[in-house]
């Protein structure tokens, strides 16, 4: 793994169809017009009145920058599992720590391009909890609201097309066919409610 400047370069895990690595390239290099297929996540993280942690991403991030999406996303390292990935992620970006992480959309898989920079991703997907309070890493988040499920959905979907990133669309269309909405408004109660 490189070193610049005493932080680590983050490894990307590109994947084959099947979802197997085949090798693994530094972030600044995988995310261009023609983005090899690698490994990611997406977490929905909600608070113990079921309210979804949604973020804005960072104005100046290389993809989809400025769109509000779920409340983190992004890649695992070469050996690290994707519950890992998220724990770091979530503290990374926002400072919360995750609770009762589980599997919600565990096939997903998505291509989405925007301003010329294409995403490529096998992105499995979770529910959770998050503890603590937001506090925000502002080279990634711009921005944060709690909101309950429909507050959220009814958000997507009157908001502009490029206000909320692709992905979080499709996949919170997902996780209500699947039954998984949390709350009152939901089927299912997330644990520790």
């Amino acid at each position: 793994m490189g070193d610049h400047g005493g932080v680590a370069e983050e490894l990307i895990v590109l994947v084959d169809d099947d979802g197997r690595a085949i090798g693994a390239m530094p972030k600044p290099l995988v995310h261009h017009g023609e983005t090899p297929l690698h490994r990611a996540f997406s977490a929905y993280l909600f608070d113990d009145d079921d309210r979804l942690l949604v973020t804005r991403r960072a104005i100046t991030k290389q993809t989809f920058p400025g769109m509000w999406t779920n409340t983190v996303c992004g890649h695992p390292g070469p050996g690290e599992a994707d519950d890992d990935a998220i724990a770091r992620r979530a503290r990374q970006e926002l400072g919360v720590q995750v609770a009762d992480l589980r599997p919600a959309v565990p096939g997903y898989r998505y291509r989405a391009e925007f301003r010329g920079v294409v995403e490529n991703e096998i992105c499995p997907v979770y529910l959770g909890r998050l503890v603590g309070r937001p506090v925000p890493e502002p080279s990634e988040v711009d921005d944060w609201e709690l909101l309950g499920w429909s507050d959220f959905r009814a958000r997507q979907e009157t908001g502009a097309p490029d206000e909320w990133s692709p992905w979080c669309r499709e996949q919170a269309r997902l996780i209500e066919t699947a039954g998984l909405v949390p709350g009152p408004q939901g089927s299912e109660v997330l644990p520790g409610s």
